[in-house]
């Protein structure tokens, strides 16, 4: 896949099927569009091409509610790669950009720059100064400037819209296994194992504290979670606490920290990433350590009666 930030840098010759969009997730919704877009350039003998945009508009526009992200930029560029896209062009979202109208950025990048031959766009696609651009614009648009446009149709999960601001509602209520359903994929976070507090070593259940690479990174609710924990090319189990440590009345913000099953090994300043899969219960403040081991102790049988499901 290329890679662009610039469209002077944008040479292509032949057929382009081309779509816009953040796709924040690249969920569900957004992956149908992939695939159309995919199977149009490939029957027009073409390449495909992805414009999306970085940082996510919001946090230009709407700077006063503030946007967590489903995925990061790397996160992002990672999951168009694995879709087989050939062309990605990610523009600088600035303040200025952001005052451009939608007939000036479809002849500027669409027309000019990437000579686009079809547009594929989802069925509530906005572009544009004040999200002023719309479909039967578009239309309008390519009929003056030789490129078909083709809407996709809104996507659903068990009868429930697939949109990224939805899954996001879905993370901060907990509901990990709603979110991974309408992303199509489970939901992960990445970073680095940090030094903590060590308090879980001294309970017997040692635990491993996760920096994110990005604090722009959506954490879901606060709970405890069964996970799929990824370090390098190795793939363990475990349980992960997102909270505050009540217990402990500390006043470190929130904390996220795993244990992982069957596994001792010294991991700081590793990479890691974590996939959520099931979410075990709510952060609950002990009275006692010996309660807290108790309970502890019930989260890890319940995570390996779930390890057995998947193995199994």
């Amino acid at each position: 896949m290329k890679i662009y930030t610039d469209i002077n840098d944008i040479k292509i010759d032949g057929y382009v099927a081309l779509t816009i969009g953040t796709f924040d997730g690249v969920h569900n919704g957004h992956k149908e569009i992939l695939k159309v877009l995919l199977n149009d350039a490939k029957s027009n003998n073409g390449e495909s091409f992805v414009v999306t945009f970085f940082p996510h508009p919001r946090k230009v526009i709407s700077k006063n509610f503030p946007i967590k992200l489903l995925t990061t930029r790397e996160e992002k560029i990672e999951l168009f790669r694995n879709t087989g896209i050939d062309n990605l062009l990610i523009i600088n979202f600035t303040e200025d950009f952001a005052k451009l109208g939608y007939d000036e950025f479809v002849k500027e990048y669409l027309v000019d720059a990437i000579k686009v031959n079809k547009v594929i766009i989802g069925f509530d696609h906005k572009f544009g100064k004040d999200r002023s651009g719309n479909e039967s614009k578009l239309r309008e648009l390519g009929k003056q400037n030789g490129f078909d446009v083709e809407v996709v149709d809104e996507q659903t999960v068990r009868s429930a819209s697939v949109s990224s601001s939805i899954i996001r509602d879905a993370l901060c209520n907990g509901k990990i296994e709603t979110a991974n359903e309408l992303l199509g994929s489970t939901y992960k976070l990445h970073g680095k194992v940090v030094e903590g507090a060590k308090r879980g070593r001294t309970l017997g259940f040692p635990t491993a504290n996760i920096e994110l690479n990005n604090d722009d990174k959506l954490i879901p609710q606060a709970g405890v979670y069964f996970t799929g924990i990824y370090l390098g090319n190795e793939k363990f189990y475990g349980i992960m606490n997102i909270g505050y440590r009540p217990t402990f009345d500390d006043e470190l913000g929130i904390v996220i920290e795993v244990h992982i099953l069957d596994f001792n090994r010294d991991i700081y300043f590793e990479k890691i990433s974590v996939e959520l899969l099931y979410r075990m219960r709510d952060e609950k403040k002990f009275s006692s350590k010996e309660d807290l081991i108790a309970q502890i102790t019930e989260d890890k049988n319940t995570a390996i009666e779930k390890l057995k499901l998947i193995v199994n």
